[in-house]
């Protein structure tokens, strides 16, 4: 048995990965993917299977969790009335006192299992990912990447608007069939064992799996790390690949992005929107970019704290829900602390905190920076939402300039960095126009 192997058994044993009962609607959905996807003239390698998946931690995980929790030592509060140096004392400690005495997994855990999950090995890696079809015909496939600190969790509250559109709101026509992956590092896919994997290889990834679920003509869409994995897809532009939407764009222009990076004045002439745009920007980075130049140069050191401390994890997690949420860095106004926990609880069960980090050291650019990000390159149409509790509030004008292809822009008014977790019934509004026009 190879390395390889012996890690999928014990994938198999820890997460549950294949069920001893008869056949499912997932195992019955993964039958007939396979039978689509599989070529007519020969059977799918072992590789190319895609086998049924289900969420088991074992009662053992959590204890030690709880235990962990308990025995936390520390630090003094911070010395300042605001949170200017991160994540405050009284609010770490009452979110994983919660954690450790309330906060149920199996609450979250059965919210998982109750959609269609799967594993399918890409290039050497497990990919997990859940697919959802809809019970409307002709719907439009489409695959969306969440990014860090985000897992599947952020996305799940648009299952149901996406695939169901006549009970949300809208019409049969806009329907989507939903494929969601955990990218490779993150949750429950496979940890890369060597370096590569970064956003374009990811990207030629998820076209391999779209493929292999049978479908010729999709769409893709992402924040975060997924809008950078998105954009890297829309330059390859695969053969079936019919357009692309991000939710956090690179748009910020060469001699802005020039002045940024060495601290000079912003150039004369811009917009009142471009002025706060470069101001965002400029805070995040003098002040919110610690922990991307840590993962970007030493994802590995940063993870030993992570992976051996559940408040360290929490807190690690917890400031970007309060910097990037649309909640005036309370993020209990954007998600409660269930939801928050359950992305957090992810993390740490599956040990996936330097894993996650790596993408950042794997690709060390600018992720706003539309030279860095080739945006010019992009082959395929293009569309925009921007939310207002984004990271930066790109302005038309930068966006205009910076998609070659833009067929679709708009500024909408609520909503923040997690955009599908914050306003699940807005965002899921927004593919239906962005996309609407590519059916």
């Amino acid at each position: 048995m190879t390395f390889h192997h012996r890690l999928l058994a014990i994938s198999a044993v820890t997460f549950g990965l294949a069920s001893l009962a008869g056949p499912t609607h997932a195992q019955t959905t993964a039958s007939a993917a396979e039978a689509k996807a599989s070529s007519p003239r020969r059977a799918a390698t072992a590789e190319e299977a895609i086998r049924p998946f289900q969420v088991s931690i074992p009662d053992a995980a959590l204890a030690d969790l709880r235990q962990r929790i308990a025995a936390t030592r520390w630090p003094e509060r911070e010395t300042v009335a605001d949170q200017s140096q991160g994540v405050q004392l009284a609010k770490i400690q009452e979110l994983v006192r919660y954690w450790g005495t309330d906060y149920d997994w199996r609450r979250a855990e059965a919210r998982l299992n109750a959609l269609p999950q799967f594993v399918t090995t890409i290039d050497g890696v497990d990919i997990h990912f859940l697919h959802i079809r809809s019970k409307h015909p002709n719907a439009m496939p489409l695959i969306i990447t969440h990014g860090w600190p985000g897992s599947v969790f952020e996305l799940l509250k648009v299952v149901g608007p996406l695939t169901d559109p006549t009970a949300h709101g809208g019409r049969a026509e806009d329907a989507f069939d939903v494929v969601i992956p955990s990218m490779p590092g993150y949750g429950f896919s496979g940890k890369p064992m060597g370096t590569g994997w970064g956003p374009e290889h990811i990207g030629t990834a998820w076209d391999v799996l779209m493929k292999r679920l049978g479908y010729t003509r999709y769409v893709s869409q992402g924040g975060d790390w997924g809008s950078v994995v998105a954009s890297a897809m829309g330059r390859q532009a695969p053969q079936g690949l019919l357009g692309i939407h991000v939710n956090m764009p690179a748009t910020v222009p060469p001699d802005v992005a020039k002045a940024l990076s060495s601290g000079a004045p912003v150039p004369r002439g811009l917009s009142a929107a471009e002025k706060a745009a470069a101001a965002s920007l400029d805070k995040l980075y003098k002040k919110g970019g610690g922990y991307a130049a840590m993962m970007v140069t030493r994802p590995q050191t940063v993870g030993y704290g992570l992976a051996d401390s559940p408040a360290g994890q929490a807190a690690w997690m917890y400031d970007k829900f309060a910097a990037w949420t649309f909640s005036g860095g309370d993020p209990e106004r954007s998600l409660t602390k269930d939801e928050m926990l359950d992305d957090i609880t992810l993390y740490w069960l599956t040990n996936s905190a330097t894993s996650s980090a790596q993408l950042y050291w794997e690709n060390d650019n600018n992720n706003f920076n539309a030279v860095e990000q080739k945006t010019a390159d992009i082959k395929v149409p293009v569309a925009v939402t921007v939310f207002p509790g984004e990271i930066y509030r790109a302005p038309r004008s930068w966006t205009e300039r910076s998609y070659r292809k833009l067929v679709y822009f708009n500024d909408v008014d609520k909503g923040g960095h997690f955009a599908a977790w914050e306003e699940p019934q807005l965002f899921a509004s927004e593919m239906r126009a962005a996309f609407r026009s590519l059916r």
